[in-house]
């Protein structure tokens, strides 16, 4: 099996469990599972999110990905526990499609690293 097609099936198995278990069946686009990461490391499960605070799971969420990539590296985490990212090296100019597949690659890394996938 290629890489592309292991990570298609990756993902695929991904958003089918995520989807299952947070959207009643569903499917939850890139977006939305990246707010999921977001809240995954935040670790506040059972709170409603402001806009703005929605926006800055999201960037927790890129920055965490994408720490393996050595884009960003973990700096603290203030005291009201939100974790703090700084950039390490800019991400190269990405077409849409390379970015979403850079997303999907990052995304299925943190899963199988959290063992939610095989």
């Amino acid at each position: 099996m290629s890489r592309d097609e292991a990570l298609k099936t990756r993902w695929k198995t991904l958003v089918n469990l995520i989807s299952n278990k947070f959207a009643d069946g569903d499917k939850l686009d890139l977006d939305a599972i990246i707010y999921l990461v977001g809240i995954q490391e935040l670790g506040r499960f059972q709170r409603k999110f402001k806009k703005d605070e929605k926006l800055d799971l999201m960037h927790i969420a890129i920055c965490r990905l994408l720490e393996p990539y050595g884009y960003y590296e973990f700096d603290y985490q203030d005291e009201e526990g939100w974790p703090h990212y700084k950039v390490k090296e800019q991400l190269p100019p990405l077409k849409a499609g390379e970015q979403s597949i850079l997303m999907k690659e990052a995304i299925v890394q943190y899963f199988l690293e959290k063992k939610l996938i095989d």
